[in-house]
């Protein structure tokens, strides 16, 4: 499938909102923790658990996903999940207690954790290999928007309406963006052509599971997801405990980073056509390890400094999952692209959940509040970055 150049901006531009408001979805209750435990009476083990029970469902929504995507209309897949998404966001607004907020969170995992999957599987098959970065770049722009601009509003909204409020109107977005996949997605269904109808579930796993380029290709998200989420769960923590930034500051630590990123993601798209995409992507995990470093030793520096540093995380940790990504888009067949990309979601999430796990074993608190530790994860975080330089270049381009 081709497309001309304006209908495949107008495509590019919807799914990154559709990965801005998933994004959103998604972050927005971790900075909700005050407001849900005043009002709802959460204690921190049960915050815990809402937070969580997204992960674990996505993870597990996209592993069932791993052996069914490629039965479907990439478009009917993408309506359907964020059809359900919104359901289940305005659910999280109605929600009276926590039990209902629980069941919310767990549907919204569902079906969130499957619609990044299957925006990057309609970009693999839209989009040819030779742009493929740059697409990459822009649609994963919806991450950069939801830390400058999403959740901040959020914040604002629950500060002065009340906590609902930031979920039904997310849920009013997600009716505009779902307009818009109406209008500006294709059908996508070249990769059914090729696909045995009679095969079974576990003929699918097999057919997935057997490749070892699948293989290579969802340990380098591994890697990069246990490198970055070490560390990325205690920033705020540890800034707030070891260097004494206010808690009001810390918005300025995510707009800040978040802003860095809207301009260099669609710049290292365009490296990632231009160059090899697995050298790319070890330049700019090398890179990372600045960043990773300085967040990491907990530098007595001013705001000013701690912001030039968190810029410099945001853009180059952040920065290294477009290559990546689109080495594993490419890594595959067309029509096993949708369920590589269903497995590789359910990696992130249990990668992710594993790494920030590992972390919280190895961080522990002073007498002083001071979070000790954090220079060892980081250490950890380059050696897993380091593995990942080496799964990339295991990893062959396929289509």
């Amino acid at each position: 499938m081709t497309l001309n150049p304006r209908k495949e901006s107008a495509l590019l531009i919807t799914l990154m909102l559709v990965m801005f408001t998933t994004i959103v979805d998604f972050m927005i209750m971790m900075p909700l923790a005050s407001y849900l435990m005043a009002e709802m009476h959460v204690n921190t083990a049960q915050f815990g658990l809402l937070v969580s029970s997204y992960s674990l469902a996505a993870g597990c929504s996209a592993l069932l996903a791993s052996s069914q995507a490629d039965r479907f209309d990439r478009r009917h897949a993408l309506l359907f999940c964020y059809a359900g998404l919104m359901v289940a966001t305005l659910a999280c607004g109605m929600a009276s207690g926590f039990v209902s907020l629980l069941l919310a969170r767990i549907l919204a995992g569902i079906f969130g954790g499957v619609i990044g999957s299957i925006c990057m599987a309609i970009v693999g098959d839209v989009i040819p290999a030779e742009r493929r970065g740059h697409a990459m770049g822009w649609v994963m722009l919806g991450f950069s928007i939801s830390a400058v601009a999403g959740v901040p509003l959020g914040l604002w909204l629950a500060a002065n309406a009340g906590w609902r409020v930031p979920f039904l109107g997310l849920t009013l977005i997600c009716a505009v963006v779902a307009v818009g996949i109406m209008r500006f997605v294709p059908p996508v269904r070249a990769h059914l052509a090729s696909l045995d109808q009679n095969a079974s579930w576990l003929d699918n796993y097999r057919e997935l599971l057997s490749d070892r380029n699948h293989w290579w290709a969802v340990s380098l998200t591994a890697m990069l997801m246990v490198s970055g989420f070490l560390v990325i769960p205690f920033i705020a923590p540890t800034m707030v405990a070891n260097i004494g930034i206010s808690q009001h500051d810390l918005m300025y630590v995510y707009l800040v980073g978040g802003a860095g990123t809207i301009f260099s993601r669609p710049i290292i798209g365009n490296l990632s056509d231009r160059y090899p995409k697995k050298h790319v992507v070890g330049a700019l995990i090398v890179l990372s390890f600045i960043p990773i470093i300085l967040v990491t030793q907990s530098l007595a520096l001013g705001l000013g400094w701690q912001l030039l540093i968190s810029l410099l995380f945001f853009v180059f940790v952040s920065g290294r999952f477009i290559p990546a990504t689109a080495m594993v888009t490419g890594a595959t067949r067309p029509h096993l692209r949708g369920r590589l990309m269903a497995f590789n979601s359910a990696v992130q999430n249990f990668a992710s959940g594993a790494a920030s796990l590992l972390a919280g074993l190895i961080l522990t608190q002073e007498p002083n509040g001071h979070l000790a530790h954090y220079g060892w994860i980081g250490l950890i975080s380059c050696g897993a970055g380091l593995v990942a330089i080496w799964l990339a270049r295991q990893v062959k381009a396929v289509s």
